[in-house]
């Protein structure tokens, strides 16, 4: 982690205005004590009034009010604020449009002259188009949860499942994951006693955090986004898709890998497997290679496109 990346998690860290003992706040940044006090006394330098208190009970904490410092910020990590927030400006959360172009203008505004234009710029020169279609979250619900989950703290929600029916759910949270439009809460259901991926979509209203904070338990899976694609893959779909591609499997891997499962038969070729409710998907992910292919299965997929094949050849003749 970069210096001026430590920092700024520092800093959201005592954003909560939450007390905290120097060890656990140099455990969170993985630094020694030692390097910990240097970077209280460079956020002091900054302007931030942050509190310490000696001895074994010792620690840090925020003090409220106070006007906004300057950002201290590397060139790179100035340009991906500017473009992070620019597309935050086209997504998936309701309300975040304007916000983020706001967010974007103060932030552009605490910059130094030169690292301002470079952001200006990413900001002046770029057009968005709006993605239609997916769910839309809202800000409040979004934020509440990614509060909970950096801060350790339980979370109360009511949630409703694919077949409409409606539970009350007490969870650790740990992450959010975002895969395409849909963002997932990966969490420990303390009344199932297992581990969960809940669509943040599906929460009803807004979730509530209880004030009791918990240690985070050992995750069964490398990390959240590689458990809620497992969990993906493991529900049942109504097909079964298996197709040989004349194409070398790290290529496939590359594009599709998040998607279908990808195994080598050969230098120059290769087997995708992926399970989906529609065949629409296969045949728009097989239209982006350039190579031929055999459909092993299912039977529906040749027919689909049979009659796509048809119709375009039509529309090519007219």
């Amino acid at each position: 982690m970069s210096t001026s990346a430590r920092m700024l998690r520092l800093l959201s860290l005592l954003q909560t205005h939450r007390f905290w003992s120097g060890g656990e706040l140099a455990d969170r940044l993985e630094v020694s004590p030692r390097t910990l006090r240097r970077d209280v006394d460079r956020l002091r330098e900054l302007g931030y009034d942050v509190d310490a208190t000696r001895g074994t009970a010792g620690g840090y904490q925020l003090r409220a009010g106070g006007s906004l410092p300057p950002l201290l910020l590397e060139d790179d990590e100035a340009v991906a604020i500017a473009v992070g927030l620019r597309s935050s400006a086209g997504g998936s959360v309701h309300g975040m449009e304007e916000t983020s172009v706001q967010a974007l203008t103060k932030v552009i505004a605490l910059m130094p002259p030169r690292l301002r234009r470079r952001m200006d710029a990413v900001k002046s020169q770029t057009d968005t188009l709006q993605w239609s279609g997916g769910p839309v979250l809202d800000a409040g619900v979004l934020t509440t949860i990614a509060q909970a989950c950096r801060d350790d703290e339980l979370l109360d929600f009511d949630y409703e499942a694919a077949d409409g029916t409606s539970t009350h759910r007490r969870v650790e949270p740990l992450r959010l994951v975002t895969i395409g439009r849909r963002w997932y809460l990966v969490a420990y259901d303390r009344d199932r006693q297992d581990w969960r991926s809940f669509r943040v979509d599906r929460v009803v209203g807004r979730p509530s955090t209880t004030g009791q904070r918990f240690r985070p338990r050992e995750l069964p899976a490398p990390d959240a986004l590689t458990y809620v694609q497992s969990k993906l893959r493991s529900q049942p779909q109504r097909y079964e898709v298996r197709i040989r591609l004349a194409c070398p499997a790290a290529e496939v891997e590359e594009r599709m890998g998040r998607w279908a499962d990808v195994e080598a038969l050969g230098d120059d070729e290769c087997r995708i497997v992926m399970r989906t409710d529609t065949l629409d998907w296969p045949v728009l992910a097989l239209s982006g290679f350039d190579c031929d292919f055999t459909v092993e299965s299912p039977d529906e997929l040749v027919e689909h496109l049979g009659r796509l094949g048809a119709r375009f050849s039509a529309v090519a003749a007219r």
